[in-house]
C-alpha cells in the first residue's frame, strides 16, 4: 500500500513532473548487447514456445542478439509499478493506468525513437498517445491493445447473449433459471472502477459521468454503491488469468470481465465460451514497453523493442492473446493470425474503447475528480465487504 500511495502521490505534482521527466536523458546510440534483458510483463506477453511451440517470439530474439530473455509476470497494473519501483528490471509492459505513474515516479526513461529503426510502422493512433507521451516526448514502444470483454458460458445463456454488463453487476436470474449471485467475476484492481462508471454512464445518464476515469464526488459515490452491491454477488476477484481459466471450467463461473486471452484458451480447449463487446462499451488497455530509468541492460532492452513491433511478432502475439497489434502492416500475411484476426478481435473499435489511464484530482472533463490513491483504497474496502 506504501508503494501504491507514493506512486500516486507524485501525480498531485503533475505541474512539474513533466520537467522532471524531460530531464531524463534518452539514450543516443546502442551499443553492444550486454548479454540480458528482463522484462515485467502480462500474462502470455512473452511466449517461447513452452505453452504452445506455435508461439515463440523469445528464441529467435535470443539467437540473433545474444540477449537472454527472463520475464516476471505481473497480474495487475499496481503490481507492475511496484516492481519497477523496486527496481532489477529492464522493461515493462504498462497499461495506461501505470504509465503516468511510472513517469510521474522517475522510473522511467525517455526513449529516443530515432533508435528504434522501425518507429514509423507503429499505428498512428498509438505513436503519441497520453500515456507513453509527455509534452511530444515518448516513455515506451506501443505493443499491443484490446478491450476487456463480457465472457459468458454458452451453456447458460444459451441463444441470449448478454448484451449489457448488468449481468455482473446487478442481481438477476439467467437464462438456466438460476441467479447470476456467486456466478459472476470482477477484477480485482482499483482500475475495475472504471468499468461500473462505464455502465452507470449508460444506465443513469443524470449522473452526468463524461469519462469514466473522471468522477466528481458525487459520481464515484454512485459507482461505489454499484460495487458494493456487486460484491454479494461475486465469487472472486480474478486478477491471475489463468485462474480465472480454471474458475469458468471448473468452479461454476459463468460470466465476468475478461481478457481476449482466457476466452481464446477455453475456446481452444473446447470450453463452451465466448465474449461480447456489450452495448455500454467497454474499458480496455493500451500496453507500452517502457524502459526503466536505471535499467542495467539497455541496449538488449532497446533491441528487444525493435524486434517487439516486428509485424511476425505482432501478430503471433495478437492471434495468441486475442489482442490487436500497435502495427498494421501485422493485420495482413500472419500466418497466426491469419487476415481476418484483425477484424476479429476488434481492430476498428478503437474508438470505443475507453483505455486505462489513472484518475488524477485535476480531471479535463469537470475540473475536480477523485484522485487514484482513494481508488486503490475504497476499492480494498469494496473487496473486503465494507
Amino acid at each position: 500500500m506504501k508503494t501504491f500511495l507514493k506512486s500516486t502521490t507524485a501525480l498531485l505534482i503533475a505541474s512539474s513532473f513533466a520537467s522532471q521527466a524531460v530531464s531524463a536523458e534518452a539514450l543516443k546510440e546502442i551499443g553492444p548487447g550486454e548479454g540480458e534483458v528482463s522484462i515485467v510483463a502480462w500474462a502470455g506477453y512473452i511466449e517461447r514456445g513452452e505453452t504452445d511451440k506455435g508461439y515463440d517470439w523469445v528464441t529467435e530474439f535470443e539467437k540473433s542478439t545474444g540477449c537472454k530473455v527472463t520475464v516476471k509476470t505481473a497480474a495487475t497494473s499496481d503490481e507492475m509499478v511496484t516492481l519497477m519501483n523496486q527496481g532489477g528490471f529492464d522493461l515493462v509492459t504498462a497499461s495506461g493506468d501505470a504509465s503516468l505513474r511510472l513517469i510521474a515516479g522517475g522510473k522511467v526513461a525517455p526513449i529516443n525513437t530515432a533508435l528504434i529503426k522501425s518507429w514509423s510502422t507503429v499505428d498512428d493512433r498509438l505513436k503519441d498517445a497520453p500515456w507513453h507521451t509527455v509534452d511530444g516526448v515518448h516513455y515506451g514502444t506501443p505493443y499491443q491493445w484490446g478491450p476487456n470483454v463480457l465472457m459468458y458460458n454458452t451453456k447458460v445463456f444459451g441463444d441470449k447473449v448478454p448484451d449489457s454488463w448488468g449481468v455482473v453487476f446487478e442481481e438477476q436470474n439467467l437464462p438456466d433459471g438460476k441467479t447470476n449471485k456467486g456466478r459472476v467475476q470482477a477484477f480485482d484492481g482499483p482500475i475495475y472502477i472504471a468499468d461500473g462508471a462505464l455502465y452507470l454512464k449508460a444506465k443513469n445518464p443524470e449522473l452526468g459521468i463524461k469519462d469514466p476515469y473522471e468522477l466528481n464526488e458525487a459520481q464515484y459515490t454512485a459507482v461505489l454503491e454499484l460495487l458494493k452491491g456487486q460484491r454479494s454477488l461475486v465469487g472472486r476477484y480474478w486478477h491471475d488469468a489463468m485462474v480465472q481459466i480454471d474458475d469458468f471450467k471448473n468452479e461454476g463461473v459463468v460470466a465476468s470481465s475478461s481478457w481476449p486471452f482466457q476466452v481464446n484458451l477455453l475456446e481452444a480447449d473446447k470450453q463452451p465460451v465466448k465474449s461480447v463487446f456489450p452495448k455500454e462499451g467497454a474499458t480496455g488497455w493500451a500496453d507500452t514497453t517502457m524502459l526503466h530509468a536505471e535499467a542495467a541492460h539497455p541496449n538488449c532492452a532497446y533491441m528487444w523493442m525493435e524486434h517487439s513491433i516486428s509485424p511476425k511478432v505482432q501478430g503471433d502475439l495478437a492471434a495468441w492473446f486475442g489482442s490487436n497489434p500497435a502495427v498494421p502492416a501485422a493485420c495482413k500475411g500472419n500466418a497466426l493470425l491469419t487476415d481476418t484476426g484483425c477484424a476479429h478481435n476488434g481492430f476498428e473499435n478503437f474508438d470505443k474503447i475507453s483505455f486505462w489511464k489513472t484518475p488524477v484530482a485535476k480531471c479535463a472533463s469537470q475540473g475536480e475528480c477523485v484522485p487514484y490513491h482513494r481508488w486503490t483504497s475504497d476499492y480494498i474496502a469494496v473487496m473486503g465487504g465494507q
